[in-house]
């Protein structure tokens, strides 16, 4: 049987002295709980419980809180299955610094803090709307304004998620065809925008879909409302997102400045590649990576790329890319017509940074691996993995983590040396206190021999 315990350190203490202790435990260390209670000291985690609501009974045992720590440790640990989930988190100094610890009246959680059938109940009551867009409330309401991140460069793009292409069960899934193999394929899309943070960034915003629908079509409300995006901000899209109505409106409706490449086929890119072939004013490339390419500025380039109303089009400046290499072009435009090519092709360079965001999302987040194909399901998976990923990104701009900055958390917990810890936590009837041995060995030598005898007693099933 398990059963819930508050903090209570002086109390238990006393108890302790009077030769009253049920158990004890050590602190085993480990960089996810270690990511874990960075992001509930910093009132973090905190976000989640009030941002996506508990739809559980009132007289739950188990915090809400506690739920949604032990979901994202598990995905942090890459254990992908529901089953995980209750055995995510099993040190008690962990629990006890969460506000609560639970203990086993047989002394051990072998049986996990929760029942896998009641977090199926639970996540039953959910539609995956309410999980994605606490996700979005968590990030945009909560998250950024407590840290004083504002985000001025932002990165659009989608991801396809594919699943078994033989099972018609997975909810709303779309068929299409694999950028991976180029066969017909199942799956769902997600949309992202990440926003650049010093040498990291965060994935602020998220829409989600089938497959099949097209990356514009799934991501326009998200690009066009987002409240990510504040006046003089850039975003920087590749070619699935080319809209000139979307740029026209950013740039009118919300002074956000677009950076994206134009397809070979398009009139401003032939006009463009020919004025830089003209004027022959070329430029050594920014990254030193591309010594043999060449940078070109073609500026007023907008009357090339009209819309439906040409009229509301705005004006484009265009970076000009000469590979001498291979004699290829390639043309990068923006909405900024004060940036010269240097700077439209600085600023582009950046739109990698969010598909290495997949790349470890996928490799080792494992945010494809989903264990049922119900849609609620597949949805608190997904909202799970990027809530980890989230708080990796975070506390390595804290204090507590700020040394593994420009490292990922695959390597980090390949090399991590989990050690004890020297702190005790001490359980009396449903109250535990968090010591350290320095303190429990002065505690030892002041109280009695009858009661050394029971804390030893107890000591010793540690």
């Amino acid at each position: 049987m398990i059963k819930a315990c508050r903090q209570n350190k002086e109390s238990v203490l006393t108890k302790v002295r009077a030769g009253k202790l049920d158990s004890a435990a050590l602190s085993i260390s480990s960089l996810v709980d270690e990511i874990i209670l960075s992001m509930h000291t910093s009132g973090i985690l905190k976000f989640l419980s009030t941002n996506i609501q508990d739809k559980r009974a009132d007289n739950t045992i188990i915090p809400y809180d506690l739920v949604w720590a032990s979901a994202i440790a598990a995905k942090m640990k890459v254990k992908t299955s529901l089953t995980d989930i209750p055995y995510a988190i099993s040190d008690h100094r962990t629990l006890a610094k969460l506000g609560y610890t639970l203990i086993e009246t047989e002394g051990k959680l072998g049986a996990g803090l929760m029942r896998e059938g009641s977090l199926r109940a639970l996540l039953g009551k959910y539609q995956a709307e309410d999980l994605f867009n606490g996700y979005n409330s968590v990030v945009q309401n909560q998250v950024l304004p407590h840290l004083n991140l504002v985000p001025n460069i932002h990165i659009l793009d989608c991801t396809d998620l594919e699943v078994n292409f033989k099972n018609k069960h997975y909810e709303q899934s779309g068929i299409s065809v694999s950028k991976r193999t180029n066969s017909p394929c199942r799956g769902y899309k997600l949309a992202t925008i990440r926003g650049i943070v010093g040498d990291t960034g965060i994935i602020e915003d998220i829409r989600f879909g089938p497959i099949n629908v097209h990356d514009m079509s799934l991501s326009e409300r998200m690009i066009k409302h987002s409240p990510v995006f504040r006046s003089g901000d850039i975003l920087i899209n590749d070619r699935g997102f080319i809209s000139r109505p979307v740029m026209n409106y950013l740039k009118r409706k919300r002074n956000v400045d677009t950076y994206v490449p134009l397809r070979n086929n398009m009139d401003a890119y032939r006009l463009a590649v020919e004025c830089a072939i003209q004027n022959n004013d070329w430029s050594k490339h920014p990254n030193p990576k591309r010594s043999q390419q060449r940078i070109s500025l073609v500026p007023h380039v907008g009357p090339y790329w009209e819309s439906a109303c040409p009229s509301a089009d705005v004006d484009l400046n265009a970076c000009v890319v000469w590979d001498m290499e291979n004699g290829q072009y390639f043309v990068f435009v923006t909405t900024d017509t004060s940036k010269l090519a240097r700077d439209i092709i600085k600023i582009y360079e950046l739109r990698p940074e969010i598909e290495e965001d997949y790349r470890q999302l996928k490799d080792f987040w494992k945010i494809e691996d989903f264990k049922s194909t119900k849609i609620n399901m597949i949805a608190f998976h997904i909202v799970c993995v990027l809530f980890g990923y989230l708080f990796f990104q975070l506390y390595t701009m804290l204090p507590d983590g700020e040394k593994l900055a420009g490292k990922s958390l695959p390597v980090l917990l390949k090399v991590y040396d989990a050690k004890p810890q020297s702190f005790v936590v001490l359980y009396t009837d449903y109250e535990f206190g968090v010591i350290t041995l320095l303190d429990m060995m002065e505690l030892y030598s002041a109280c009695g021999q009858v009661v050394r005898e029971k804390i030893r007693a107890v000591m010793e099933k540690i």
